[in-house]
């Protein structure tokens, strides 16, 4: 029995290793941070993978409204930005379909360990996985159809240089959805003038802003989104700089 044991055990801690030497980086950097600066506002640790029960997550059809929103279909590539424990990962697997796929992005390692035993176990074949920086997400040029930033983008340490690198990743016409709480980013939201200000301030184009329903969250697109108490209210906006510009940012 404890034979056994070890050998699951050793069979485990393999499988982990398998996953820690095969997620990295998947594009070269990009800006240094330095290039640009620190915003004015606080910044929230990284606390949890996960913001809520994803059982309630789904009553409140918060996918459903992000893809929907978004326009995402069979076949796209969609980044999950700050993905976390996987909870749009795995519902956009589904979605884009084995012609499709979703680049799962974190900072965290250990998140996107895990994040992969998920996606084994559910046999979804569709999803790949990219470390990130704080100031920069490290994804290939032209590689995305859409990306979600879900209850992150308050924890984003450099959002300027973030922002900046994360739009060469866009193929053209790209959006990008943002979901926040509407509130201090010291309390883990972000209010809607602030996002407004900062993704102006890199280049992004506002498409347009929802109010959603339930109690969880925000969306921006290049797409974003944030929320007000159990008020919800949803930013989309377009990638809009040349990538050949050196960074231009105005004051907050």
């Amino acid at each position: 029995m404890a034979l056994a044991r070890a050998a699951t055990l050793l069979a485990a801690l393999g499988a982990t290793l398998a996953y820690a030497t095969d997620i990295g980086y998947l594009a070269p950097p990009g800006v240094p941070a330095k290039e640009f600066p620190s915003p004015q506002r606080p910044v929230a640790q990284i606390v949890s993978p996960s913001r809520s029960a994803e059982e309630h997550r789904d009553s409140l059809n918060e996918a459903g409204d992000i893809a929907r929103l978004l326009e995402l279909k069979l076949g796209m590539t969609v980044g999950d930005i700050g993905a976390g424990s996987g909870y749009h990962t795995v519902r956009l697997s589904r979605l884009v379909g084995p012609a499709g796929s979703v680049i799962a992005q974190d900072v965290t390692r250990d998140y996107l360990i895990e994040l992969g035993k998920r996606t084994e176990r559910l046999k979804l074949t569709n999803v790949m996985f990219a470390l990130g920086e704080p100031h920069d997400p490290r994804l290939p040029a032209s590689s995305l159809d859409a990306a979600i930033l879900v209850h992150m983008y308050h924890e984003i340490a450099q959002p300027y240089a973030f922002l900046y690198n994360l739009a060469p990743a866009f193929k053209a016409g790209a959006r990008v959805g943002i979901v926040d709480l509407e509130r201090p980013t010291s309390e883990h939201g972000t209010p809607i003038k602030l996002l407004r200000c900062e993704l102006t301030a890199v280049g992004y184009h506002q498409i347009a802003t929802y109010q959603l329903t339930g109690g969880s969250g925000s969306k921006v697109s290049p797409g974003h989104r944030c929320l007000w108490g159990t008020r919800r209210h949803s930013l989309i906006t377009s990638g809009g700089r040349h990538l050949s510009e050196k960074p231009r940012i105005g004051k907050p």
